[in-house]
């Protein structure tokens, strides 16, 4: 009867030790090799070949190297940097002067710790008025 009992006390704690290497090894999965360091510094995604596309984004925590896979969309605004996100607000009227609108973008969020402008200010040039009165034509034919 001794035996049993110990039998089956070595096979519970065999089994709860087991357990908790599993629970471990899924902590390590979900989180990345990198989750056992709270402090990475990550540096920009850098594309491997041009300058839009797959690329490699370098991480350090401590004497800690981690190299992860990223993506740099093709139509991004490069001076602003892919990893900072901006709320824009609508285009401003045309200055004839300059023949370009202007809008203002505030920064939404900013991913990976970069340092991102606070607010930034695009141009873009203005629509040629042939096309809004060609618009205004043809919508007056419609009614």
């Amino acid at each position: 009867m001794q035996h049993r009992g110990f039998l089956l006390l070595t096979l519970l704690a065999l089994l709860a030790l087991t357990s908790a290497v599993a629970k471990q090894k899924d902590k390590v999965k979900k989180g990345g090799p990198w989750s056992e360091c709270a402090e990475w510094a990550w540096g920009p995604c850098t594309p491997s070949s041009k300058d839009c596309g797959v690329g490699f984004r370098e991480g350090t925590c401590g004497a800690q190297t981690q190299r992860i896979r990223c993506r740099v969309p093709c139509n991004w605004k490069k001076e602003f940097g892919v990893d900072c996100k901006y709320k824009f607000e609508n285009w401003g009227a045309c200055d004839g002067g300059t023949g370009t609108k202007v809008r203002q973008g505030t920064v939404k969020k900013a991913r990976y710790n970069a340092q991102c402008q606070e607010t930034i200010c695009i141009t873009k040039p203005c629509t040629p008025k042939t096309k809004a009165k060609a618009k205004a034509k043809k919508g007056k034919g419609k009614d």
